[in-house]
């Protein structure tokens, strides 16, 4: 069983697409971001960057006591490990995906964070703070719609946690003022994923998470 301690948001979101799409049990912990809990000591002690994704997996391979693993990739990747899914074991398609999953985390999500921060949730509108992250964005769906030109995925013919962490982070493309017209390699990519049964799922429970946190009292 993992337990995964989890919130709506993109970085989230990667968690969910991975269990439901290798169908390993687990529950979910919300953490509402919103209300602060992810400061909470026993947040802290798993997630020490006060972040989410976490995750507890209560039966490690070694047998011995439940084990915590915290930021997205490292999720990710510790998981596919666990699992023998959705991650090569060869070398090279190894490397490949990995350095994929890692663009995502050093690229895609923080410049596109910015891009909505900037651009939504300042309290001040900087102009050239959302011109900057706008066309970085922009830069990064150019980079992966060449990727995608002459594969089906972005590692090759596999889904692959490469594809489950930069889904996330396509999903609110107009809030990033970007057109997948723009980028039609990226949309022929983006709708196949959206189509899939375990990305249904695993975005229905986030709406059963948001639920249940509008009926947390104060």
């Amino acid at each position: 069983m993992i337990d995964l301690y989890y919130w709506t948001t993109p970085n989230g979101h990667k968690i969910p697409l991975f269990l439901e799409e290798t169908g390993l049990p687990y529950r979910i912990f919300p953490v509402d971001i919103g209300r602060g809990d992810q400061f909470e000591p026993e947040f802290l002690r798993i997630s020490p960057n006060n972040r989410i994704p976490a995750i507890v997996d209560q039966a490690p391979a070694d047998g011995g006591e439940p084990l915590a693993v915290f930021e997205s990739g490292a999720i990710l990747s510790y998981l596919a490990d666990k699992t023998g899914q959705l991650l090569p074991r060869e070398p090279r398609g190894r490397a490949e995906v990995l350095a994929w999953v890692f663009w995502q985390v050093g690229g895609l999500g923080p410049m596109a964070g910015q891009n909505g921060h900037f651009s939504h949730s300042a309290p001040e509108k900087i102009p050239y703070a959302i011109e900057r992250y706008r066309k970085e964005t922009a830069r990064l769906y150019g980079v992966l719609d060449r990727r995608l030109a002459s594969r089906e995925f972005i590692a090759g013919d596999a889904y692959s946690i490469a594809d489950i962490a930069c889904y996330p982070w396509i999903v609110p493309h107009r809030m990033h003022e970007q057109d997948l017209a723009d980028f039609p390699n990226v949309k022929r990519w983006f709708e196949a994923i959206r189509a899939r049964p375990a990305t249904a799922r695993a975005y229905a429970r986030a709406d059963e998470v948001r639920r249940s946190a509008a009926q947390r009292p104060g």
